[in-house]
């Protein structure tokens, strides 16, 4: 089938509006930890590093927690992926739960220390089961990321027959940040629950963030997609390769 060069253009274009929304969404995800603890070794918030990235909501530093998850998952909500037959790889609807989930984080908060101070952003009461609702949220949002990463990310070059691949290949970046997601998720209980090091919750949790962020920003192409990294890890040369255009 001849496609004209308007459509060419056109769909050229929607694919670096989504390649910037990518970037967005893994900028994000590394910022929030990063930001959090930096700034708590900062005298003018008068907050301590805590716990976990999730206890940051009763701190000075609340906004920066919320506000960066419902960005992330008002982002994830309009990131319009492809419909696939298999829930396990349909991007818009992962995506769309992801962006549910993230949201439900920021608004329902993990339970605190002190009842008596707890404060929430939508149902006012100091009710145990409210605070295992933020559990429930981030647990399904760990699990739908590293789903992304292995199942969905990879289709672009599932068929890809050129060889030879690098072991910085695309595929095998998203499928590592992948299964590390669930590793680190695996051993915050595990930590807690042996009491290995200090922090270990928030340490775990910064990890699988930083892995949901560079999976996002590989497929974002952060990096471009040029010369050596364009064929060490996209098999192209190319910043727009219309041959690809169609199945990203």
């Amino acid at each position: 089938m001849k496609i004209d060069d308007k459509e060419i253009k056109i769909e050229s274009y929607d694919i670096f509006t989504y390649r910037r929304i990518r970037r967005a969404i893994g900028y994000l995800g590394i910022s929030l930890p990063i930001l959090l603890v930096g700034l708590s070794l900062i005298s003018l918030f008068k907050t301590a590093v805590q716990p976990s990235i999730s206890d940051y909501y009763y701190t000075n530093l609340r906004e920066i927690f919320t506000g960066t998850l419902c960005a992330v998952g008002l982002f994830l909500i309009c990131y319009k992926g492809y419909g696939n037959s298999s829930i396990w790889k349909n991007d818009n609807l992962l995506t769309n739960i992801a962006g549910i989930m993230a949201l439900g984080v920021a608004l329902f908060p993990t339970n605190p220390d002190d009842f008596k101070a707890k404060i929430y952003t939508l149902i006012p009461y100091s009710e145990k089961w409210l605070g295992w609702l933020h559990y429930g949220f981030a647990a399904l949002l760990f699990l739908i990321f590293a789903l992304l990463a292995i199942n969905v990310f990879t289709i672009g070059q599932e068929h890809e027959t050129r060889t030879p691949k690098s072991i910085l290949n695309e595929n095998n970046i998203y499928r590592v940040c992948g299964y590390s997601i669930i590793v680190f998720v695996i051993m915050v209980p595990i930590a807690e629950t042996f009491n290995l090091f200090n922090y270990s919750t928030l340490v775990f949790e910064a990890l699988s963030l930083f892995a949901f962020g560079i999976a996002w920003l590989i497929k974002g192409r952060a990096l471009g997609d040029k010369g050596v990294i364009g064929q060490k890890i996209y098999q192209e040369n190319n910043p727009v390769n219309t041959e690809k255009v169609f199945e990203e």
